[in-house]
């Protein structure tokens, strides 16, 4: 489900007073295929909610390039939102999703195991605001990018 930013700090008071906890996650999610979809399913499976931090076209272009995202950012929410593994989606507008991920304040963040706690700009206030982070190895061969190239050259 799509929830707008203003509405998210009340959202997580109220899973939190439920006793629930959070995983946050974010991406472009553009173009999604089963690397995506597994990944979203452990990410998961360290909580009991997930909230996905969408990037919005504006940012997905700022950190992507001018030919991306090739999906807008509704339509990438509904694509997610209908996914059985993700419970809420939000968009940030900023290139990091650290005030977000700040502002919601989840259990555990997630990202690709491309990054380690050295490499991923945002680890130490995540983890100084009390967040536990867990990296996610990804589908090999699988992202969005080798998609597009395929698209471009089929014969490779």
């Amino acid at each position: 489900m799509l929830i707008q930013r203003n509405e998210i700090e009340n959202l997580v008071k109220k899973l939190k007073s439920e006793g629930k906890t959070i995983v946050t996650t974010n991406g472009c999610f553009d173009i999604l295929h089963v690397g995506h979809v597994k990944y979203l399913e452990k990410a998961k499976s360290f909580g009991d909610v997930l909230i996905v931090a969408l990037n919005s076209d504006k940012s997905v272009k700022r950190i992507k390039g001018n030919d991306r995202p090739v999906n807008n950012e509704n339509d990438r929410a509904e694509v997610l939102s209908a996914l059985r593994s993700v419970d809420y989606v939000v968009i940030f507008d900023e290139n990091s999703p650290i005030d977000l991920i700040l502002q919601i304040k989840p259990d555990v963040h997630t990202k690709g195991a491309d990054y380690t706690v050295e490499t991923l700009p945002e680890a130490k206030q995540i983890i100084s605001a009390g967040t536990k982070i867990e990296f996610i190895d990804f589908v090999e061969g699988k992202s969005t990018t080798s998609i597009i190239e395929k698209m471009k050259n089929p014969q490779k």
